[in-house]
């Protein structure tokens, strides 16, 4: 087996990634800063800093137009897709705390793309289900509880149109998916894992980007 881990990032070469990446604006260093400074307890929720230039490149990169969020919380990821997407773009941001995404819905005005970004109130299936049935969704970023993944990956795949993207962090669940014993989370993660590997209507890659990401494209 030929092994690719033999980089490993320390501090500095951490650093170093982020100072040769897109740079935040000044309305998304805001918004993570100030998720660190109120929400202290809950800040690693946040998407990992190198993740919102690498939302917006595939955004940009596949052409999206139409984006489905699965978990807001205070909305960077999101702010960072929709500041991506062209005239006439749309996120639906799928969310259940008026809370945490009160910080997100200030940064998006900031940003000027409160208008490209539809907040839903709810559990994330209801809103799922309510959408149409057929593919119509560009490009989804998913990042919500854990245990509810393959739920969630059931309702958006029929709904990607061909070519389109699934995002889906959080896939190495901080080493938790290599434990055999694993409960909780990091074995709904293993299943969720194992089942997009095996699902024939997507092709998909997982890459160990902050916390693992798995790129998956709708055939």
């Amino acid at each position: 087996m030929t092994k690719g881990n033999q980089t490993k990032i320390t501090d500095e070469l951490y650093a170093y990634m982020l100072a040769h990446n897109p740079p935040l604006d000044a309305v998304q260093r805001e918004l993570v800063e100030t998720t660190y400074a109120q929400l202290p307890g809950h800040a690693g929720m946040q998407s990992a800093e190198e993740q919102g230039p690498l939302l917006a490149f595939l955004v940009r990169l596949t052409g999206a137009r139409h984006i489905v969020e699965v978990g807001t919380f205070t909305g960077f990821s999101a702010l960072a897709m929709a500041q991506a997407l062209p005239d006439g773009g749309k996120l639906i941001a799928c969310d259940v705390s008026e809370e945490w995404t009160a910080y997100g819905r200030e940064a998006w005005t900031k940003a000027g793309v409160a208008d490209r970004i539809e907040l839903r109130i709810a559990p994330a299936l209801d809103t799922l289900r309510a959408m149409p049935a057929e593919p119509h969704i560009d490009f989804a970023y998913l990042d919500a509880d854990k245990e509810s993944y393959i739920a969630y990956w059931e309702e958006l795949v029929p709904r990607m149109r061909q070519g389109g993207l699934i995002t889906t962090d959080n896939v190495l669940f901080h080493g938790g998916v290599t434990d055999p014993r694993a409960t909780g989370a990091a074995a709904a993660i293993q299943e969720f894992n194992n089942h997009v590997s095996a699902d024939p209507r997507m092709d998909s890659v997982l890459l160990t980007v902050s916390d693992g990401l798995t790129l998956s494209r709708k055939r």
